[in-house]
């Protein structure tokens, strides 16, 4: 038998601002993430404008991470703006992670 029903029509979600939020944590991870033996790419901006990505010349404390929040938290918002956009939930949620992450090592490192 077959049904007119609503309930068997698959539906999809579509390319929206939501979906910007997965590009948004994307671009935030490349800046404050080195790979292998490639330095981040927010460690060349920093340079570029002048300022030490790192508190001990290369060792101590990554500022990159904490720069890396403007593209998080925006993520993170647009995430929960726009949750019905392909992609939107992903990227809501992975910079949840990472914002709760940053703030948790910065308390930790304040508090010790």
């Amino acid at each position: 038998m077959v049904s007119n029903s609503l309930e068997n029509v698959k539906t999809y979600k579509k390319l929206g601002l939501g979906s910007l939020s997965l590009l948004i944590f994307v671009s935030g991870l490349l800046f404050s993430v080195s790979i292998g033996k490639y330095d981040a790419i927010g460690d060349h901006v920093l340079r570029f404008i002048g300022v030490n990505p790192w508190s001990n010349g290369g060792t101590g404390l990554h500022y990159t991470i904490f720069y890396s929040l403007v593209f998080y938290i925006p993520a993170l918002l647009i995430g929960y703006k726009f949750k019905d956009d392909l992609g939107a939930k992903v990227g809501r949620n992975l910079s949840m992670i990472l914002v709760v992450s940053i703030l948790v090592t910065l308390l930790f490192f304040v508090v010790i």
